[in-house]
């Protein structure tokens, strides 16, 4: 398999992530005031108890297979753009692995507080609650709830790739729309909406460029 068509499979395992993210969230953690302020920290302690093998699969999933995809999915792209512009494929390339680190940080921070909390929670569920609330921000510090990287890494890639010809107005929209969405999580009055606008649109824009790069495989030398 080429590089082309392993980043095009790479940016649809990206995609995969977020939609398995999504359904995971709906189906057993909004309940519990995932994503809200009034999140009942006692309630995911004593659901992560009776369910470990759950919630590892969901950080999992979510950090560990969606970092290792975005790692291979970095260098795919910036191979593809490095023959029009050399300097900034450099530039998106760094940016793109520091977002994979910290993706990958988080996914085993969010392991250890399953780990943690679930050896707690039957002796100390107030220290347990405690605990997970501290590791919670930790991961969520290192990317679950904070998007710049992830954004100015997405924007960066879209200018540069529509500029050198290789993304078309649609995708490099999508990543337009996608980064501002990361980037604009840092402002907490508006993080939650903007952190909604980054999954939804790194999924079509993961989908997009999974497509393009398959397509990109299949023009003849």
């Amino acid at each position: 398999m080429t590089l082309e068509k392993t980043g095009g499979l790479a940016a649809l395992i990206c995609a995969g992530t977020y939609l398995f993210g999504f359904a995971f969230l709906i189906k057993w953690l909004v309940p519990l005031g995932f994503g809200t302020p009034t999140i009942d920290a006692a309630a995911v302690v004593q659901f992560t108890a009776q369910q470990p093998g759950l919630m590892v699969l969901f950080n999992s999933v979510i950090y560990i297979l969606n970092g290792f995809a975005l790692a291979v999915l970095v260098v795919a792209l910036h191979t593809s753009l490095r023959v029009q512009a050399p300097a900034w494929a450099a530039v998106t390339q760094g940016i793109g692995f520091i977002w994979v680190g910290l993706v990958l940080g988080a996914g085993m921070i969010a392991n250890v507080a399953v780990e943690e909390v679930s050896g707690l929670a039957a002796a100390d569920p107030v220290g347990a609650a405690e605990l997970w609330r501290i590791l919670r921000a930790v991961e969520l510090g290192l990317g679950g709830g904070n998007e710049i990287v992830g954004g100015v890494w997405i924007l960066c890639v879209s200018g540069v790739a529509y500029k050198s010809g290789n993304f078309g107005l649609l995708t490099a929209g999508l990543g337009s729309i996608t980064g501002l969405g990361g980037a604009l999580t840092l402002i907490p009055s508006i993080g939650e909406t903007a952190g909604v606008v980054f999954g939804l649109g790194g999924i079509l824009w993961f989908v997009a460029v999974g497509v393009r790069l398959f397509r990109t495989a299949r023009r003849p030398v």
